[in-house]
């Protein structure tokens, strides 16, 4: 049996509950992967994990949306998600005071367009990478920016899931 899956079937409800929130804080998504427990195999619980997700109305996903700093700014929490979020951005690291600047910008402009976080899967991304996009995502009229953060969160999700299991 995997280990790490084992630790999440033994869970109580509310133990489970906490630690998947790291991994995506829609009440929707929650309810139903905890629902499915015990998972026999990690393709059972990502199987659950994406129909969960597909399943989401929109102010599910503003609820998953509002746990994600925006990119290239910290959360302040020592949380399991923080730790995530800030390994995740690290391209942003290395950033100049100019692209951190047009970051911010970039930030603001697609909140103000959309309403919501910009959410972009940053892993293996570069600072001029996630700029690119999300002048780039500027662009996209309000049904393919919404196709697209369900697509940007199902990655992550995907991701954290992974490293809950691995013990990340």
């Amino acid at each position: 049996m995997d280990p790490g899956l084992a630790d999440l079937n033994a869970l109580t409800d509310a133990e489970a509950r906490e630690r998947l929130r790291a991994c995506c804080a829609a009440t929707a998504w929650l309810d139903a992967v905890l629902a499915g427990r015990p998972y026999g195999d990690r393709p059972a619980l990502e199987q659950a994990s994406s129909a969960a997700l597909a399943a989401l109305d929109w102010d599910g996903v503003l609820r998953a949306l509002a746990a994600h700093p925006r990119i290239g700014e910290r959360v302040a929490a020592r949380s399991r998600e923080a730790a995530w979020s800030a390994s995740e951005q690290s391209g942003v690291d290395g950033a100049t005071e100019a692209t951190r600047s047009a970051l911010a910008d970039a930030n603001r402009a697609y909140e103000d367009r959309f309403g919501h976080v910009l959410l972009i899967f940053a892993t293996g991304r570069t600072d001029e990478q996630m700029l690119a996009a999300a002048r780039q995502r500027l662009h996209h009229d309000v049904v393919v920016e919404r196709q697209t953060v369900r697509s940007e969160l199902a990655k992550i999700v995907a991701l954290r899931l992974t490293k809950l299991l691995d013990g990340s």
